[in-house]
């Protein structure tokens, strides 16, 4: 996927008429790139159009115009855009409790590098994490992560013929796998080249 161009985002003005039904668009889109694993853990695979929305919603909240601003904007997004080669993610650890949250992002330190993709027939693909800066310390880990799957032209064409997916994440303190449903496992292998 080509990245995000300065000339293709829209104005703060525009984009406040268009928010409403691009945002509508952009949730329904999200729908199928969204895996959950187990109770608290959600994968969002983003794509083009997820970063676009996100990048626009960043200039909105931020009241970012100045074309500077802009453009490191779109270099800090524009890596979370899939190159044809992988998926990338953004991991999520949800724990709407305060007190449990700080416990289990203790307890989960390493997680993000234990999260995997397996196309059917092929091996296991571990998750690089983080590659723009590290999110965890001695003391707890994040609860946002940005994993990218490089996934080898084997498993590509296995995709593009059909094959299943399942993504999971092995800690010792959080286990989950998940087989991707044929929506969601399409709109993935549509990344790929």
């Amino acid at each position: 996927m080509a990245p995000i161009g300065r000339g293709s985002l829209l104005s703060l003005e525009d984009y406040a008429r268009a928010r409403n039904e691009f945002r509508a668009r952009v949730m329904e889109h999200k729908k199928h790139r969204t895996v959950h694993l187990g109770a608290n853990l959600t994968l969002l695979f983003e794509d083009e159009l997820t970063i676009r929305y996100q990048v626009q919603e960043m200039l909105r909240i931020e009241r970012i115009f100045e074309e500077e601003a802009i453009r490191d904007e779109l270099e800090t997004y524009n890596p979370l855009i899939p190159d044809g080669s992988n998926w990338k993610a953004t991991m999520l650890l949800e724990y709407p409790d305060e007190e449990e949250r700080r416990r289990r992002l203790a307890e989960l330190i390493g997680i993000e590098d234990r999260v995997w993709v397996q196309v059917d027939g092929c091996k296991r693909v571990p998750a690089i994490a983080d590659e723009d800066l590290p999110r965890e310390d001695d003391v707890k880990t994040s609860s946002v992560h940005f994993l990218r799957f490089e996934l080898s032209g084997e498993m590509r064409e296995a995709l593009r013929q059909g094959a299943g997916v399942l993504v999971g994440v092995d800690h010792p303190n959080y286990r989950s796998e998940v087989r991707l449903s044929p929506a969601t496992r399409s709109a993935l292998a549509g990344d790929l080249s």
